[in-house]
């Protein structure tokens, strides 16, 4: 069988992260939401996402077709539905489509002629952006069940103050010496060729996803992910780094999303909790105002490419979006415009010639490519959002 992962109607809840990329290729818990289904389906899939990333996420089609909706998080029983599903199925929960079974030849959709199945187990749904960490701590166990089963951990060094030392998964080449582990209240995944360094105290549930490392003396609260490559220091709370990128020093960062090649500057520090104790409010790129999230903590969303001088502080619930550049004193406001330049002062527009040359830089001393796939994807954003800035 042929499986495709479609965007459905999160993905514009889910910007900034989905200017970048398709729903399917967000991180939460230890994996990829694509990288969760391919587990769980021991399949490759590909992508329906929107036209301007589809030459980067292209889709094949073949004769049969299960289309799934990838807002939703495999589960055994979800997954035993799918493998299940016929010609003129679809599996629904409530109004939401899961999945539904199509030939090649449909262009378009009709639910009303197709068989509803109603899944009425539980299953992650990843619909805003905050979800992304609010979810994050029942996601790192669902995946590290689905890692671990049946294998053995490399064995913990003794040098490491171990608490709940059967709810730590150590991967080969991973490399820890005098830290303190508790895995007591979550799992501890600790990835292929990833590091703790020296005196970093790490509170689970935690995934540290292969080549990543936490740096010497560091405050790691769960459920938090730092993913591939990237690099954390400080204290962090309840936080999801999407890869290649750096929270290197001293600051807090809390309740927050970090896209992928993003820097925070030393002693960045995020408020995830308004001094009046208040709901927080975000940023929502649907309505172009700022929406109830329900949340009373709540910090900084950062789309990718985007980065921040030392010493810059956060307010409770701020919105970056993707290649801006912010720096100075004072707090930022707390929606700042893909491509922007500056700070409590003002922003200027930052060009896309100017980015695509920091971007090479800091892409190319990881050994990846920028491309000219990335540059059209950046491009397109830049003109997407540029009635957000106010040069």
């Amino acid at each position: 069988m042929n499986y495709i992962l479609f965007d459905g109607p999160s993905r514009n809840n889910l910007l900034p992260f989905t200017f970048t990329r398709p729903v399917a290729d967000i991180r939460v818990g230890i994996l990829t939401i694509r990288e969760k289904w391919e587990t769980f389906l021991d399949s490759t899939t590909t992508t329906v996402t929107e036209d301007y990333l589809s030459e980067k996420y292209p889709m094949v089609e073949m004769d049969e077709n299960v289309i799934i909706n990838a807002a939703y998080l495999p589960n055994l029983e979800l997954v035993e539905m799918v493998k299940e599903l016929k010609e003129n199925q679809a599996i629904f929960k409530g109004e939401d489509v899961i999945a539904f079974f199509t030939k090649e030849a449909q262009e378009d959709i009709d639910f009303g002629t197709f068989e509803a199945i109603e899944f009425n187990d539980e299953a992650i749904k990843i619909e805003h952006t905050w979800d992304i960490f609010s979810k994050n701590g029942e996601a790192i166990q669902e995946d590290f069940i689905l890692i671990t089963t049946n294998r053995k951990s490399k064995p913990i060094p003794s040098s490491n103050n171990v608490i709940a030392a059967e709810n730590i998964f150590i991967e080969e080449g991973a490399k820890l010496e005098f830290t303190t582990l508790n895995a007591t209240n979550g799992p501890i995944y600790i990835g292929k060729d990833a590091e703790i360094m020296e005196g970093s105290l790490i509170r689970g549930p935690l995934a540290l996803c292969d080549h990543a490392s936490i740096k010497l003396g560091a405050k790691i609260y769960g459920p938090t992910t730092v993913g591939p490559h990237s690099k954390v220091g400080g204290e962090v709370n309840n936080s999801v780094i999407f890869g290649y990128s750096n929270k290197g020093h001293d600051g807090f960062l809390g309740n927050s999303v970090l896209g992928e090649w993003c820097n925070l500057g030393a002693d960045t520090n995020t408020s995830n909790l308004k001094n009046n104790y208040a709901e927080v409010r975000l940023w929502d790129y649907q309505t172009e105002g700022f929406a109830r999230t329900g949340l009373q903590f709540c910090g900084l969303m950062m789309g990718d490419h985007s980065k921040c001088g030392i010493n810059t502080m956060f307010n409770t619930g701020t919105v970056v979006g993707v290649s801006a550049n912010i720096f100075g004193s004072g707090f930022p406001r707390n929606f700042v415009p893909s491509f922007s330049w500056g700070g409590n002062g003002g922003f200027t527009t930052y060009l896309t010639k100017k980015a695509f040359e920091v971007a090479q830089v800091v892409m190319s001393r990881r050994g990846v490519a920028l491309t000219q796939e990335d540059k059209n994807i950046l491009e397109h954003i830049f003109e997407e959002t540029k009635k957000f800035r106010r040069d």
